[in-house]
């Protein structure tokens, strides 16, 4: 699973001209799954996501995480976060979950920031969606569940 997180003053998600959610300030999180991702990885990330220190504290340094400051989450489904853009000029989204799996696996994310105690704000799964944001810092970044594995020097 993926998730490009931004931190927001502000965020909405939007279908058909309504509003479907809406958070202050906290984190826009739009996730992706890929095929073969699996509970493991939701929780991964929801651990991860829900404990980065990436918020600022009184000296302004990056010491506080959406726990600490009860950070909101808009979480959107996301499955161009698994574009292959390698060959020709559209890009290709094989590597994405079937629906599916890719819904209940976002749910089950959507779940355990819940039970985190963060209030979660979504779009709708397979929904046509306008996002609107305020990034605050700009802070932008990507998590992986594939890199939990990986050293972090190489």
């Amino acid at each position: 699973m993926r998730a490009l997180i931004q931190r927001v003053t502000e965020a909405s998600v939007s279908i058909d001209g309504e509003v479907e959610g809406a958070i202050g300030p906290g984190l826009l999180v739009l996730l992706g799954v890929a095929d073969g991702d699996a509970d493991a990885d939701a929780r991964y990330l929801a651990d991860k996501i829900a404990n980065m220190r990436i918020f600022a504290d009184e000296q302004g340094r990056f010491n506080l995480s959406a726990l600490d400051v009860r950070a909101e989450l808009l979480v959107v489904s996301q499955f161009t976060l698994y574009a292959d853009t390698r060959r020709g000029r559209r890009p290709d989204f094989t590597r994405a979950a079937a629906p599916d799996e890719a819904n209940r696996l976002y749910e089950l994310a959507c779940g355990m920031f819940r039970e985190k105690g963060l209030a979660v704000a979504t779009g709708r799964f397979q929904a046509y969606m306008r996002v609107q944001l305020v990034n605050d810092g700009p802070v932008t970044i990507l998590v992986d569940s594939a890199d939990r594995g990986r050293p972090r020097n190489s």
